[in-house]
């Protein structure tokens, strides 16, 4: 028995496809299930790289002490001041969700900004396209996009080899759950 089932209903990402619509920023205040806090030495710089580059907002701000950005429900950064940014990225990345017609343009904002700041866009073996930023404060950001699913891919295959379908696909004894 599976223990996966279809939970989309919670999720502000829309069902992948070439005509999916990104939901607008998300202006709410909620407790946060999860953010990313990332250290900055030009807090004026990286707002505005992440806002014009990387399409958040400025959901609110502390002067000197935070900056709070936000794309999508469930998409929060804080950006706070520090003396110093790692020379380089780590390993580590943080991805963010958005559409296919998003990849090319936030690719090119962001080359824009900073030429050398992008590697992709590239697909994966799990249906997505993928395009990773380093931003000004070296964070690695991954943008990733659900593709349109293709049952007969190989991707659909592995992804059905450890029990996961998509909904309306075989989905076996997944449907009882939720």
């Amino acid at each position: 028995m599976s223990d996966y089932y279809d939970a989309f209903e919670m999720s502000p990402v829309p069902a992948p496809g070439p005509d999916a619509v990104p939901p607008e920023p998300f202006r709410g205040i909620y407790g946060m299930p999860a953010f990313v806090t990332i250290p900055t030495s030009d807090l004026a710089a990286s707002v505005d790289f992440w806002v014009r580059g990387l399409g958040f907002i400025e959901l609110f701000s502390i002067p000197g002490s935070v900056v709070h950005l936000r794309r999508w429900a469930f998409q929060d950064v804080l950006l706070v001041p520090a003396a110093s940014v790692p020379e380089q990225a780590p390993a580590m990345s943080v991805s963010f969700a958005c559409v296919l017609s998003q990849i090319d343009s936030l690719a090119e904002a962001c080359r824009a900004l900073r030429p050398n700041s992008v590697d992709g866009p590239r697909d994966t073996p799990w249906t997505t396209r993928d395009v990773e930023v380093i931003t000004p404060e070296n964070a690695r950001v991954v943008f990733t996009a659900a593709k349109p699913f293709d049952p007969a891919s190989p991707e659909a295959r592995n992804l059905a080899a450890v029990g996961i379908t998509p909904p309306g696909f075989a989905r076996g004894d997944n449907e009882d759950h939720a």
